[in-house]
């Protein structure tokens, strides 16, 4: 079912793009050389077209490719905050890509669906924390990248606040982990994090400072400085 939707990105391919973009993301699979502002016009004209069963369908279709720009698309087609029937299909869908994850660009789009999919049930925190003890380096990175709405809120409810304090327990297991993408992690959501709650990540930072990589302490606190 997904062959007309691989052919329509197929069709704006840039073999010369392409190759760059190929060496840049250093991931062995195969590049068409499209765009994200391509990507998500032939999105919004799909979504339309299709019921969240079909999108689920296709959005795994798309994936299995191994193909960069209709990954980007399959996770794409997820991301809305109100999926009408939100069941578990599309959650568990982007869940079980988590192990496929070998680069940034690819790990940040599904955990932008996920994300959208984790606000709408916080319960499947649950599901997220069994992550950071992946032995999958992605997979631990993915733990705080889908968690990056817990950063957000200028007036947390007790329930939000308890979410933040939960996900900054994993931070603070991970401040030990020498892998910089897991470093940068920890940096991100804490830099976001102190947009709303400076409190939190100057006490986080006083607490486990000394057992971050400097780049990772410095980025934490750059907007607080």
């Amino acid at each position: 079912m997904h062959e007309p939707y691989l052919a329509a990105l197929e069709a704006q391919a840039d073999p010369a793009r392409a190759a760059s973009m190929r060496a840049y993301h250093k991931a062995d699979r195969t590049y068409l050389g499209l765009g994200n502002p391509q990507i998500d016009l032939l999105d919004k004209d799909w979504r339309a077209q299709l019921d969240v069963p079909a999108r689920v369908a296709l959005s795994d279709a798309l994936w299995r490719t191994n193909i960069y720009e209709a990954r980007l698309a399959a996770a794409k087609l997820l991301t809305q905050a109100r999926l009408r029937p939100d069941d578990e299909s599309a959650w568990q869908l982007i869940a079980s890509w988590c192990p496929d994850f070998d680069s940034w660009a690819i790990a940040d789009h599904a955990c932008m669906a996920g994300q959208k999919r984790l606000v709408a049930d916080r319960s499947r925190l649950d599901e997220v924390e069994n992550w950071t003890r992946s032995e999958h380096l992605w997979t631990r990175r993915a733990a705080l990248v889908i968690t990056l709405p817990w950063t957000k809120q200028n007036n947390p409810k007790p329930d939000e606040l308890e979410a933040r304090d939960r996900i900054l327990g994993w931070a603070a297991r991970y401040v030990a982990d020498p892998q910089w993408f897991i470093q940068k992690s920890v940096a991100w959501w804490l830099r976001d994090l102190s947009k709303h709650d400076a409190p939190r990540v100057t006490a986080f930072v006083e607490a486990h400072g000394d057992s971050m990589k400097p780049f990772a302490r410095k980025e934490a606190l750059r907007l607080l400085r």
